[in-house]
């Protein structure tokens, strides 16, 4: 079965797994699991781990451990809590990434977070935040909440993808309401069927990145799951095995669920022994 590559604004990519740098034990496991998982994007928050607060880069910063011809960088806005902060770590994001004469440069996974107990998006400032990114040129994938009509707000303000969440952020909980992903899916795809959307946080192992690619995502983001795993390089494997097979189910259309048994081996018109 052929399949196309997965296509985000102005970015083409194989693997439909993105992986988050953050929380790994050491820079070396992190590369390591980074080639085991098969990903082509990995997500950056540039301002927390990249830049230093007096101004220019940190030294050994997490860039310097990223194969930047082999990753496209996706800077994100990890930690922001309103839009106006959100838009102001995507401009710091951009102005590196084109020092760096990065690809990267061009887009921004957008977070506005609501509080830090619970770490769920805030609708309103993720509305108002892409907005003010797309007004400024950026290609914005914008991280929510599971609510459809949000998510179709997001893609009407000009998000090139909806992330729409698993469950919260590091929790390991997998996809609690995949009724919810399913209506994501159907209000953002209503009108092209080639609109990206990719299920980002709370992916806790591999069934779940399956889970979330049975249901017709075009991919799925994550970190915790990789980087908090006993043996993060053997699961990142896993979550590549994972995603590949979660597609290929998908594609291949599963049988519907019955009520009651259907023999598998046939019961009537069996043709008798000579």
């Amino acid at each position: 079965m052929s399949e196309k590559r997965t296509r985000i604004g102005s970015f083409e990519f194989s693997s439909r797994l993105f992986l988050g740098t953050g929380k790994y034990s050491s820079y070396p496991v992190m590369t390591a699991a980074l080639e085991a998982s098969g990903c082509e994007v990995v997500t950056v928050a540039v301002r927390r781990d990249v830049l230093a607060p007096e101004g220019g880069t940190k030294p050994d910063n997490i860039l310097d451990h990223l194969d930047l011809n082999r990753y496209t960088i996706l800077p994100n806005t990890a930690g922001c809590f309103s839009a106006k902060d959100a838009v102001r770590s995507a401009k710091l994001s951009r102005e590196l990434l084109e020092g760096l004469d990065h690809p990267g440069a061009k887009w921004v996974k957008l977070e506005v977070l609501a509080d830090k107990k619970t770490l769920l998006p805030d609708p309103i400032g993720t509305l108002e935040a892409t907005k003010a990114l797309v007004d400024a040129g950026f290609e914005v994938l914008a991280y929510t909440g599971d609510d459809p009509i949000v998510a179709k707000h997001l893609k009407d303000a000009g998000a090139v993808s909806v992330m729409p969440l698993g469950s919260p952020i590091g929790s390991g909980q997998g996809i609690l309401n995949p009724n919810n992903i399913l209506l994501c899916l159907e209000y953002l795809k209503e009108d092209d069927p080639d609109y990206p959307v990719i299920v980002d946080a709370g992916v806790g192992t591999a069934s779940d990145v399956s889970i979330a690619m049975e249901l017709g995502a075009d991919g799925v983001l994550l970190n915790t799951g990789i980087a908090g795993a006993a043996d993060a390089v053997t699961m990142a494997s896993a979550m590549n095995h994972a995603i590949q097979a979660g597609r290929l189910a998908y594609l291949s259309g599963r049988i519907p669920r019955k009520r009651y048994a259907t023999a598998s081996s046939p019961m009537e018109n069996v043709i008798a022994p000579a």
